[in-house]
């Protein structure tokens, strides 16, 4: 009778590891497999910036020249080394159409365009009021829309050319999910 009781545990114990091993291999082989994202992607439309760029890094000033300071809301950044041309125009016009997409949330998003020299925003400044310019050392970004946390992260980055939908889909998503800004 005791030999049949040590044969009925040690078939528990086997198939007790069996199925640890099991899951745990099972969940090892998930991990190695997904660990790019290619199976399932991503659900945003911007690519992130990497390596990753902290704003205080860009040695950023305003149009007369103080110092970018942190800003606990989130950013919208058309990038363009030089002037603004007409895809940064028509960049810019989008943005301000996205800005007032956001409905109730569009307090919690500033816009700016940032460029290497600083400019005189003149006609820029009387068509888009609430625009920010800002200049610095952008020479390591490549020229597009960016979108910035209220820590000062540079998070996605898009062309100049995909300023509309996909910005207005990854910020909604963005400020839906975030308690800051």
């Amino acid at each position: 009778m005791t030999e049949t009781r040590s044969g009925a545990g040690r078939r528990q114990l086997i198939i007790m590891l069996l199925i640890a091993g099991t899951s745990l291999g099972g969940s090892w082989a998930l991990f190695l497999f997904t660990r790019d994202g290619t199976p399932w992607g991503t659900t945003n439309n911007g690519t992130f910036v990497n390596p990753p760029v902290v704003v205080s890094t860009l040695g950023l000033t305003d149009s007369d020249g103080v110092p970018v300071s942190d800003d606990p809301t989130w950013w919208i950044w058309v990038v363009q080394p030089g002037a603004c041309d007409g895809t940064c125009e028509d960049a810019l016009h989008q943005l301000r159409q996205l800005h007032v997409l956001l409905h109730r949330d569009a307090d919690r998003v500033r816009r700016a365009l940032v460029t290497r020299e600083r400019i005189e925003p003149g006609e820029l400044a009387a068509l888009y009021p609430e625009l920010v310019f800002l200049s610095g050392n952008v020479s390591a970004l490549v020229p597009g829309i960016y979108l910035v946390d209220p820590h000062g992260n540079l998070v996605l980055q898009y062309p100049l050319e995909a300023a509309g939908k996909p910005v207005l889909e990854d910020l909604k998503r963005l400020l839906k999910v975030s308690q800051i800004g």
